[in-house]
């Protein structure tokens, strides 16, 4: 931060869902990276050139009394609060605004968090949102910095103790891949499916999914973002997955294609192992010192000549395809790699070059709507010195294995 400065997060809201009732409460991933407190009504406040010693680090945690806790458990006690965050100065909530007010006229510049995803757009003002408003209009002489862009150097390089529970998130979510493959045959429906993967999550510890699943059969195979899961799966389609953990707050991020009798047509294996070919070689190119808009340019040429070997694609398709709308883009639509973390979409800075600590995804897919099917295959790469590291690497991916787990004879 700039000298002088005074840096606030606030912890995530508390959404209303109906009624006096609330959807689960799931904390600002700034705000628990920062201080690993994961309760709601919460604020960290980080001013180092604070003159007042011994308030360089504040955090300020909702106050318990009996009630609370016998309606809803017992808050963090200060002394929790010290411990889970090193955070020494803690105060009660209710006595922020003096705390606080003073520390702000210490200070010249104020930093605050506001959701700076380029893909978020939302009408809801949140808690950050908020807050930030109410301090320009008091505070109307300060001057005011964005969090985020600092937030995004720190958050996309992931620290050794990251990257294990994101292993646990990712093991958790193998788990739940083995017992899909055990369940599926013809006649299911999609919402049994995701039953199963919920079922594992919950019995294994995971928070819950990272994100809505998508349980795809037949022609919803084509359909990216599709979430209703209601459809029954029929023999001779393909199921496409797209799911994953949340545990202890970090997400996998899982992609599998798999047919609803346990064997793939002789076109669907084709496709299939095309896709596996791209994820094996654009996984290669994870690696640092690359930009993400190389590394997609050149995933599109990998994907480009496998559409021509498909015969999805001919020369004529090629040679008068537009440079802003590449060919292969009607069968490949989607980015290939995005950040992972804290968020599904983590907060990143997709133009800062590729370095060694950050976690993608590596999800190519072939989408063929005329020919009633698509297939998407995901992995969970992390980028060294020493060459990328796929953290998926032992959950069933080839398509011979996976044939061979869902034909074989469930025991007990």
């Amino acid at each position: 931060m700039s000298p002088d400065s005074i840096a606030i997060f606030h912890s995530n809201d508390r959404m209303p869902r109906n009624g006096d009732t609330t959807f689960p409460f799931r904390q600002d991933s700034a705000l628990f990276y920062l201080s690993g407190l994961d309760q709601e009504e919460t604020v960290i406040v980080l001013f180092p050139d604070c003159i007042k010693d011994g308030f360089h680090e504040v955090a300020f945690i909702r106050r318990t009394n009996d009630h609370l806790a016998i309606w809803e458990g017992e808050a963090l006690s200060k002394e929790q609060a010290r411990k889970i965050s090193g955070i020494e100065k803690i105060f009660w909530l209710d006595e922020m605004d003096t705390v606080l007010h003073e520390l702000i006229l210490l200070a010249k510049r104020v930093y605050v968090n506001l959701n700076e995803h380029d893909r978020f757009n939302s009408d809801v003002p949140d808690r950050n949102l908020r807050f930030t408003r109410q301090l320009q209009s008091r505070y109307p002489a300060h001057k005011f910095h964005r969090a985020q862009p600092i937030l995004k150097k720190l958050m996309m390089i992931k620290q050794p103790y990251e990257v294990e529970i994101i292993r646990q998130a990712i093991d958790i979510t193998g788990h739940a891949f083995q017992r899909v493959l055990e369940f599926v045959r013809p006649g299911v429906m999609e919402f049994e499916v995701e039953a199963e993967i919920t079922h594992e999550f919950i019995r294994r510890r995971a928070n819950g999914h990272a994100y809505e699943p998508i349980v795809a059969s037949g022609k919803n195979n084509c359909i990216l973002h599709y979430i209703k899961n209601n459809q029954p799966c029929m023999a001779g389609d393909l199921v496409l997955l797209d799911f994953g953990a949340e545990y202890a707050n970090y997400a996998a991020d899982l992609s599998r294609t798999i047919p609803v009798n346990g064997q793939f047509t002789e076109r669907q294996r084709m496709v299939y192992d095309a896709v596996l070919r791209v994820l094996r070689r654009a996984s290669n190119l994870l690696v640092p010192g690359v930009t993400l808009d190389d590394y997609h340019r050149e995933v599109g040429q990998l994907m480009e000549s496998e559409l021509l070997e498909l015969g999805l694609l001919d020369k004529t398709d090629i040679k008068n395809q537009d440079e802003k709308r590449p060919a292969y883009k009607k069968y490949f639509m989607h980015g290939t790699s995005h950040h992972l973390g804290l968020g599904v979409h983590d907060l990143s800075n997709r133009y800062d070059p590729i370095q060694a600590g950050m976690l993608f995804t590596c999800e190519p897919a072939i989408y063929i709507p005329e020919e009633g099917f698509g297939i998407r295959l995901e992995n969970d790469i992390l980028v060294t010195d020493h060459g990328p590291v796929d953290l998926m690497d032992r959950i069933p991916i080839e398509a011979d294995e996976i044939e061979m787990l869902m034909n074989a004879p469930v025991l007990g």
